[in-house]
């Protein structure tokens, strides 16, 4: 049963913290005063629309949240926070379209797009090789990591197999821990690629002359 809330500003049309789908910032959304809420009697929860309190964004968000003022689910889904910066921006959608997949729970999808970004990478560092194997063995050559991420490197691949192909079985299931793990090696393998060195040349800039 859906029943109108007339009157916004109570726990129904409440501020919600929530990190924003359009600019990945982390903050206090408000509801907007002349849209009411609706409240679900059956599911004791509400649903409205919210605003993102960056001035540079101002997206708005479809929120379902109960009446402590948990959010349940946001539309579009909240992703995982990633800095885009010093990342090109053909790798930065592919990666982007990860996290997306992931925040829909899109687990098989989002690990091919891992397995994409890995291509992306390969292909902007000119790392030749005829299958992505070859080509993570001839980037050692092109990138500077530690061994343990370019071992991180091959196991994002073989998730990326089992997802694409069904013979393919190196993983027992792709789920959301496997999937959260590997957003989380992906990040790292692309920030020391592209971002390590601007975070040295920012601190040593800041050295005494």
């Amino acid at each position: 049963m859906l029943v109108k809330v007339p009157t916004p500003g109570r726990a129904e049309g409440r501020h919600v913290s929530i990190r924003c789908p359009a600019c990945g910032a982390i903050g206090t959304f408000e509801p907007f005063s002349e849209v009411n809420d609706v409240y679900v009697k059956s599911e004791e929860i509400w649903l409205g629309q919210r605003r993102c309190p960056n001035l540079e964004c101002r997206a708005q968000v479809f929120c379902i949240h109960d009446a402590r003022g948990t959010v349940l689910r946001t539309y579009p889904a909240q992703r995982i926070d990633f800095d885009p910066k010093n990342i090109p921006e053909r790798l930065v959608n592919t990666f982007v379209e990860a996290l997306s997949c992931h925040a829909e729970n899109l687990h098989v999808a989002a690990a091919i797009m891992i397995r994409r970004t890995l291509e992306e990478l390969c292909e902007d560092k000119r790392a030749p090789g005829k299958n992505l194997k070859d080509r993570i063995g001839a980037l050692q050559s092109t990138v500077v990591l530690p061994k343990e991420l370019f071992a991180a490197l091959d196991e994002l691949r073989l998730l990326g197999n089992d997802a694409a192909h069904i013979e393919a079985k190196t993983y027992d299931s792709i789920g959301p821990v496997e999937i959260s793990v590997a957003i989380e090696l992906t990040k790292e393998i692309l920030k020391a690629v592209y971002q390590l060195d601007d975070l040295v040349s920012r601190i040593r800039s800041l050295k005494r002359p």
